[in-house]
């Protein structure tokens, strides 16, 4: 496993759309791994293939909650119901912060690292973190779904 650079704010590759994963092999499972590695090192909770650098449509998310880590590949949503707001922020946008509006609740079909197609539902943190990560495979970044004020860490 490896660390990853992440790529910033202002790297064209995070405005394009992600080509689905079509070859489950060791490559992808090292590009999972080494994202997991990456997003634990830099104290966040959900990377998308994008923020490493890979036009893929995988993300991988862990919470803490005891969701454990969830992978999902080439994610699709289901379904999509109600809406919360929430305070967001990004790897790819170190030291910004902003309230967004999501669904509530979402269910989503994907894939694992193995190729086999699965579904899940999330609310909550949870719901919010899968919005967020399958924005980054549609190049859309959280600060396109602000609903107020762009909070800058060190700016008042």
């Amino acid at each position: 496993m490896g660390i990853r650079q992440i790529v910033t704010e202002g790297d064209e590759i995070l405005s394009k759309v992600c080509r689905p994963v079509e070859k489950f092999d060791e490559r992808l499972a090292q590009l999972l791994d080494d994202m997991y590695e990456t997003m634990n090192h830099a104290d966040g909770i959900g990377i998308a293939a994008p923020q490493v650098g890979i036009l893929r449509r995988a993300l991988v998310i862990d919470l803490g909650e005891g969701d454990g880590k969830i992978e999902l590949i080439n994610p699709e949503f289901l379904e999509q119901k109600g809406e919360q707001t929430f305070q967001e922020g990004c790897l790819s946008c170190p030291g910004q912060w902003g309230e967004t509006k999501r669904p509530a609740y979402v269910k989503i079909r994907a894939q694992d690292r193995q190729g086999g197609f699965f579904e899940m539902e999330a609310e909550g943190p949870l719901a919010v973190a899968c919005c967020h990560e399958i924005d980054h495979l549609n190049g859309i970044l959280f600060k396109e779904r602000l609903i107020g004020e762009l909070e800058i860490e060190g700016k008042e």
